[in-house]
Order: structure tokens, then C-alpha cells, then sequence
């Protein structure tokens, strides 16, 4: 699909290959083009992760793609996880408390 295609079709419609972003750590550059964007792609992330074996990606590279979206979207990932699956907060527990260390002041927001 060229970047015309994909510009005209909604984000919600696109394939998005959360493989490859794990892979690399890093998120394609103008992907998360809105904020609205970015909450259905943390949300759809979310749902990866739960949907694929654990030793499927590294956590450090979990990590790196939560680095690139706002702040209030990596409290949001982590309340997602919790609310889809609360067993699997055993499984990212040091990734959670990294990040909520962090951000203790968002998670009432």
C-alpha cells in the first residue's frame, strides 16, 4: 500500500505491524498523527501483547514504543492491560512500575 493509499484509510482499517515496531523499538515516523490516533494505537498494542507468546518480543523494546507515544497514552496502555487481562500485570510488573514511577501524578487523571 503506498503512503497515499494509507493516508486515505482510517487508522482503525490499517494493518499495523506491531511485529515489526517490537522488533525494532521504534514507531514509523507520522504513524501516530493525531491523538485520538495514539489512544487506538496503544489501545490495539495492548491487545498484541496479550495475544502472542511472552517471549514474542523484549520488554525493552515494549518499553522503547511506550517512550514515543505521550504520557497520558503509556498510563492509558497500562490501564488497558489491567482492565483486559489483570493476570498479565504479574508479567509486565517492572515495565508498569518503571513507568508509573514516573508518572504516579497521571494515574488519577
Amino acid at each position: 500500500m503506498s503512503d497515499s493509499q494509507s493516508a486515505a484509510v482510517p487508522f482503525a482499517a490499517q494493518a499495523v505491524s506491531f511485529h515489526e515496531m517490537l522488533a525494532t523499538g521504534k514507531i514509523p515516523d507520522g504513524l501516530l498523527s493525531s491523538p485520538y490516533v495514539a489512544e487506538q494505537f496503544v489501545e490495539r498494542l495492548v491487545h498484541y501483547v496479550l495475544s502472542i507468546p511472552a517471549g514474542s518480543y523484549s520488554m525493552a523494546n515494549l518499553s522503547k514504543l511506550l517512550e514515543q507515544v505521550d504520557p497520558r497514552q503509556q498510563v492509558s496502555f497500562f490501564k488497558k492491560l489491567k482492565e483486559t487481562s489483570p493476570e498479565s500485570l504479574k508479567h509486565f510488573a517492572p515495565l508498569y512500575y518503571g513507568f508509573m514511577s514516573e508518572f504516579s501524578d497521571l494515574l488519577f487523571t
